[in-house]
């Protein structure tokens, strides 16, 4: 239907068009709106099938962004160019353009699968500009940085957790979800099976307790498991251990027993390799405050936790590891992590000056080899 002829042929042709390239769209009495199909996909598509942190992100950038900015139009009326101003209107009104990159990514694939479902011909999101990403350049700590960190962690009782994040890589929950069934210290092995969550608690009490958050509640209760199964098939993963870490790993272990001796019945023996003086599990704040502590009795730069990572991911770049190696031991499913995480540090771009000066100025019979 339209007002003129003119009109009508136009649809007609486009139509045509669509049957031709198979993009047709599905013939429905019910009209969605951006609003209505991003709800739906949320609850219904989205919500049961991804992990709890994911669909959190997709939460946030459907009810406080998406919603609010464009949902009022029809699902098939949508356009690139409504999607690009409404990235420009997020970032001046205060947003970040990571966090309009986020809601550029929650509508491109709600909108896949409303493609998929013949509800659109094709999807605007993945033809609109998406807001620019600016990466700060993580710099990761030298060789020295890192001695100087592992010295000071060596004088309080959690040195190996430092010891394992530098020269393993380890995420944090990886690191505070290994279990002692995990390592085999005797062959130098360590198989990342979990992450650690942070908790997420809600009311337990009958009659209300007056707290506004549930972690302040006198019976709170758990929101979902403590741990779950490494992010991906590449996250689950066995890694070896020199033989520094596995003596350390050794004494550390031989200090929780005696902590477990000293801690008699209020110990709670879970198995964690890194756990509290009674044996429960480090909480991740906690975690990050003594590496804030441990940065400072080392007499280093302030640092991300996570940029043990990149640490550790630079180090086999050091090393001249191969990257499928590498992927391998940081647990990465795409070759382009390692463009992230390893770094072109100083040591670095002077091994190879050196080998271009060696190559060039080579005297002798190395003629023959250049050529």
């Amino acid at each position: 239907m339209a007002s003129t002829q003119a009109e009508i042929i136009t649809k007609v042709r486009k139509l045509e068009q669509e049957r031709g390239s198979g993009t047709t769209r599905k013939a429905s009495r019910k009209v969605w709106t951006v609003e209505g199909w991003l709800l739906h996909w949320l609850e219904n598509i989205a919500t049961p099938f991804v992990k709890e942190n994911t669909a959190r992100g997709y939460r946030v950038a459907v009810t406080v962004h998406l919603v609010p900015g464009i949902g009022k139009h029809r699902l098939d009326k949508l356009e690139p160019e409504h999607l690009e101003r409404f990235y420009v209107r997020m970032m001046q009104a205060g947003s970040s353009a990571g966090t309009a990159h986020q809601a550029h990514r929650t509508i491109r694939t709600a909108l896949n699968e409303a493609v998929r479902r013949r509800h659109m011909s094709s999807n605007p999101a993945s033809l609109a500009k998406a807001p620019r990403l600016v990466d700060d350049e993580v710099e990761p700590y030298t060789v020295d940085e890192v001695r100087r960190i592992l010295s000071a962690a060596s004088e309080q009782r959690t040195g190996a957790r430092w010891a394992v994040a530098l020269a393993l890589g380890l995420r944090q929950g990886e690191g505070l979800g290994l279990r002692w069934p995990d390592l085999d210290l005797d062959t130098g092995r360590l198989v990342v099976r979990r992450s650690r969550l942070r908790p997420k608690w809600v009311h337990g009490c009958e009659k209300p307790c007056g707290r506004k958050y549930p972690g302040y509640c006198p019976e709170r209760r758990p929101a979902r498991e403590e741990s779950v199964e490494t992010k991906s098939r590449a996250g689950r993963r066995s890694i070896g251990l020199p033989d520094e870490l596995v003596a350390l790993l050794r004494k550390h272990r031989d200090e929780q027993d005696r902590e477990r001796e000293t801690a008699g019945q209020l110990w709670t023996d879970c198995g964690w390799v890194f756990a509290t003086p009674t044996g429960g599990p480090t909480s991740h704040r906690t975690d990050y405050d003594e590496w804030k502590r441990l940065l400072v009795r080392a007499g280093v730069r302030d640092g991300r936790l996570h940029d043990a990572r990149h640490t550790a991911a630079t180090v086999k770049l050091l090393l001249g590891v191969p990257e499928r190696a590498v992927m391998g031991l940081m647990g990465w499913s795409i070759s382009a992590m390692a463009a992230r995480y390893q770094h072109i540090t100083g040591a670095v771009q002077r091994d190879v000056t050196q080998r271009v000066g060696g190559l060039l100025w080579q005297t002798g019979g190395g003629t023959d080899d250049a050529k």
